[in-house]
């Protein structure tokens, strides 16, 4: 009798095996989500546009992208960890979901380690400072000038509390030895609106969201996180040419979907977003932003978001950082 119910039951875990990858196989059948944990309008919300419709077109299912904004990627992140792990709700991961939040937020609700599967970094971009054109220098050198002559006098704009605007500025502010006051939004695309209003005079921003202000003279560039300057942007210095090397970081921009996504599920969105990035349109209009196509394996994207994390949590402990 026990030797029947071994036999039986070990049957069962082949047919269950065998039906998952039948299953896998047969990925994607229905429309797919994919969620950006911010407002619309910001770089995260660029690139989800960009690489959907030629992704949907390599998978054969449409990919639709939604927006949920809040706590600086924390609430889209945190749905995305938890749905289920059947390839239809992914995720657009970025630093500040899987690095500079999870590093200086204690209660953030997911493991960033342990809660996704990273699938594929999509494209590094590069961050900027920016200044509505009212402020009164156009250049570092005089634009630190004014900071530090009017402590406390200024306010920078950034996608939210914790996010990589917001750490980037307090790991600057605290190596230039300045003082600005943060403004958190829900995302890049309302602060964006709100520094080009000049309701706040200072960005530090993603590249690709900024890049068409800057080109309209709506705002103006101060300095840039890239590792050498930008054709976009040749006058202006990157952190490392005035001194300040540690902020020089790019941002990346990749997808990921919740913990124990099979890995022929994971292998075809990786091939499809491959594929997508194929297309000349797609490429030119990722590069025209000002960013670097990656288009890396998961696992080393995975090796990525844990480096990137350990650089943020360092940098927290290092400078004392707190959310506001």
């Amino acid at each position: 009798m026990k030797r029947r119910c071994l036999v039986s039951v070990t049957g069962l875990a082949v047919t269950l095996l065998a039906s998952g990858s039948v299953w896998a196989q047969a990925y994607p059948n229905k429309p797919i989500k994919l969620q950006v944990p911010f407002a619309p309008g910001g770089t995260t919300d660029i690139v989800a546009r960009v690489i959907s419709e030629p992704l949907g077109k390599a998978l054969g299912q449409s990919v639709i992208v939604e927006n949920k904004a809040g706590g600086g990627g924390v609430v889209g992140a945190t749905e995305t960890a938890r749905v289920a792990p059947d390839g239809y709700n992914l995720g657009m991961a970025t630093v500040s979901t899987t690095a500079a939040n999870p590093a200086i937020n204690p209660k953030i609700p997911y493991n960033v380690l342990t809660d996704f599967t990273p699938i594929i970094n999509i494209a590094a971009t590069p961050n900027v400072i920016a200044v509505h054109p009212s402020f009164p220098a156009k250049d570092y050198k005089g634009f630190l000038a004014e900071i530090k002559k009017n402590p406390g006098k200024y306010s920078y704009a950034s996608s939210g509390t914790g996010g990589i605007g917001h750490l980037q500025t307090e790991l600057w502010k605290s190596l230039a030895g300045v003082f600005i006051t943060h403004i958190p939004y829900r995302g890049a695309g309302p602060a964006l609106n709100d520094t080009v209003a000049g309701q706040v005079p200072i960005i530090f921003d993603n590249l690709p969201s900024a890049l068409p202000f800057i080109q309209t003279g709506k705002l103006v560039p101060i300095v840039v996180a890239a590792p050498q300057r930008l054709p976009q942007l040749p006058n202006v210095p990157t952190f490392k040419e005035i001194g300040l090397e540690p902020v020089n970081r790019m941002a990346y921009y990749g997808i990921l979907g919740p913990k124990n996504l099979p890995k022929e599920v994971v292998d075809k969105i990786s091939a499809g977003v491959k594929k997508a990035l194929q297309e000349p349109g797609v490429t030119k209009r990722i590069n025209d932003t000002g960013s670097l196509i990656v288009a890396n394996s998961p696992e080393e994207f995975t090796a990525q978001i844990k480096a990137e994390f350990e650089v943020y949590k360092k940098v927290v402990d290092q400078q004392k950082l707190k959310l506001d």
